[in-house]
């Protein structure tokens, strides 16, 4: 499950599953040439499983047969962007507007590939729709080398274009499609380190995008970005608890359970003792943390973006604040930044913008 980019940028007795913690100046203009290969489009995945799983799914997910137009595309991604409920705007008003449409196309394509792994409730289904996901991607890579073949869904028509204009990578949209096939097998994090390992494919690629998008490729400003997208993806952890639990996952990490004397039962009872207030105020200041840490990206950025980028990381804390303000009780009801508080946060982002 990966952070939803604005959401700071959303079955019981699954067998414990562990994970290995695999690692992985001013802003640059946009190239539109392309600087690494596409990979050959590989086997189409079984169709009774693809059909099984689009039905469990909005039906204008599905890939159509023929190609979208690119106004078609591009409005779609809008729609998409625009009408699901998020704690803020993925668009806000405070981006530049030459690059709303690369934020929806981005946006779009991070959000159904979160539902492709996270809405279907069906590990075989969700691997089929993720394999042909991918391979819309393989195409729309491909289309930019050699011509030969055209991604059909809009949000990769509309998303070539974007890549086109800002010279991304494929890697980080394949490193979320890896995050998101791992959840399909592990359902339960031994250690911090792992999980940070998950982060490291489901968070940190979408603020690398992001800054791809802004025009940015240096180190110093993704390891920051990193920083930044690992605690929004905790902060949805620990706003999840009991909804991530329905789903068969459990992303507390299981030795931060045992210091604090916490069990599975407690979680599957929503059972709100001392020792899980002590677990979740551990985690949100582990979390907590993490924001800190990255906080100085939007210094080190243009002062159209900074704002917008800073939001984002200022409605993560306001997500930790909420589960503070409700004594840690993330079993009794989801902490939520109130509507007042999304204002606040929108004013005084507002505020900085005009007097800047």
């Amino acid at each position: 499950m990966a952070p939803d980019p604005s959401n700071a940028f959303e079955p019981h007795g699954l067998e414990t599953a562990r994970v290995s913690a695999t690692p992985g100046s001013g802003p640059a203009d946009c190239h539109p040439e392309r600087s690494e290969s596409s990979p050959e489009p590989g086997p189409g995945p079984d169709s009774a499983l693809l059909e099984a799983g689009w039905s469990k799914l909005p039906s204008s997910y599905r890939i159509p047969e023929e190609p979208a137009s690119l106004e078609q595309a591009n409005a779609y991604c809008e729609r998409l962007a625009t009408s699901h409920y998020e704690n803020f705007s993925v668009a806000t008003w405070f981006l530049p507007r030459r690059l709303r449409p690369h934020f929806f196309s981005l946006y779009a394509y991070c959000r159904i590939s979160d539902d492709l792994g996270d809405e279907v409730g069906d590990a075989r289904q969700s691997l089929a729709l993720l394999d042909a996901w991918e391979a819309e991607l393989d195409a729309t890579y491909a289309s930019l080398s050699t011509g030969d073949v055209t991604p059909r869904h809009p949000v990769f028509i509309a998303l070539r274009e974007t890549i086109r204009a800002c010279d991304i990578p494929r890697q980080p949209f394949a490193d979320l499609l890896k995050a998101f096939r791992q959840d399909q097998s592990v359902t339960r994090y031994d250690t911090f380190d792992q999980l940070r390992g998950y982060c490291r494919y489901s968070a940190d690629p979408v603020g690398r995008l992001v800054l791809y998008l802004c025009g940015y490729r240096d180190e110093e400003r993704q390891h920051l970005s990193d920083f930044t997208c690992t605690a929004l993806q905790l902060a949805n952890f620990w706003q999840d608890v009991v909804r991530d639990y329905a789903k068969g996952r459990i992303y507390l990490p299981a030795e931060s359970m045992r210091r604090f004397g916490v069990t599975e039962e407690d979680i599957a009872q929503r059972r709100f003792t001392s020792s899980v207030r002590e677990l979740m105020r551990f985690e949100v200041t582990r979390a907590r943390e993490w924001f800190e840490r990255g906080l100085p990206l939007a210094a080190r950025l243009d002062r159209e973006l900074a704002i917008d980028i800073e939001l984002f990381g200022r409605g993560g804390l306001e997500i930790l604040n909420a589960i503070e303000r409700q004594d840690f009780n993330v079993l009794a009801s989801r902490p939520a930044i109130s509507k007042p508080r999304k204002v606040s946060l929108v004013a005084r982002a507002a505020l900085r913008r005009l007097f800047a």
